[in-house]
């Protein structure tokens, strides 16, 4: 009953996101047995889409090629993760290998990893049109904003701080996003809920679902929120990264719709 009442409220409301009350972006990163195992058929059973952002060095993405490419033909996008995963390291840092070490790629570097994952990504899914997500959350290289030479690359970028913007106020450089680890079902409903009445876009982050991962969110739990998504289908536009940032600059009301 409370699912149906959210829906019945919210359709009196402003629908600016492909007519509906708010954008549902569900993301999943590093490229983990999980996804397949897991996550895909989880979506699919609901007939919903992801965004899987691959390490395109992983052997998960090596040794499950096919499946990968089925993933996509079923319409969820294969993001961008670069093709190492580097993170700057440091205090904290521990699992940032020195290989990858951010703080000692060039920006020419980083860009060329990330081309040469895009060409990994083409050659699976057949498509030209992706987003990126900054490992680690990671913006720049020393003093700088590398992804400002990856523009004309992606549709846009996934960062890694929460907050819900309107419309109007996406930064596509640096998309916001709620990253999940060990939340309630509740939880995960309330914020969407909250997406609802501020006719806002939530993206979520999730690494491991039902395991496969450090960072994991429980799998019941994952399965409980796309059941709410689907039951309020009507006012949730539940959407790939791609095509909602597509759909910012079709529009054109993105803070940073090139």
């Amino acid at each position: 009953m409370a699912q149906h009442a959210v829906a019945q409220t919210a359709t009196a409301q402003p629908t600016p996101w492909n007519h509906k009350s708010c954008a549902v972006v569900l993301t999943y990163d590093d490229a983990i047995d999980i996804d397949l195992d897991n996550v895909v058929p989880a979506l699919d059973s609901q007939g919903l889409k992801g965004t899987f952002y691959l390490i395109t060095s992983s052997p998960v993405v090596s040794n499950r090629l096919n499946e990968w490419r089925s993933a996509a033909k079923e319409g969820h996008e294969l993001g961008n993760h670069t093709l190492f995963h580097p993170c700057a390291g440091g205090p904290g840092r521990d699992f940032v290998q020195k290989d990858f070490d951010l703080r000692t790629y060039t920006v020419n570097r980083a860009i060329a990893e990330i081309k040469a994952a895009n060409g990994t990504l083409q050659a699976i899914d057949g498509k030209t049109r992706r987003t990126f997500a900054y490992p680690c959350g990671d913006l720049a290289i020393r003093d700088s904003f590398f992804y400002a030479n990856l523009r004309h690359d992606f549709a846009a970028a996934r960062g890694v701080q929460p907050s819900m913007p309107t419309v109007d106020k996406v930064d596509l450089d640096n998309v916001p996003c709620y990253a999940m680890m060990n939340q309630s079902a509740e939880a995960m409903i309330d914020l969407v809920k909250q997406a609802i009445k501020s006719h806002g876009l939530l993206v979520f982050l999730f690494h491991g679902v039902g395991g496969g991962h450090a960072i994991n969110e429980g799998l019941a739990e994952h399965s409980a929120l796309l059941h709410f998504l689907k039951a309020n289908e009507k006012d949730i536009w539940v959407a790939p990264m791609v095509e909602v940032a597509d759909y910012i600059r079709t529009t054109g009301t993105g803070a940073s719709a090139r």
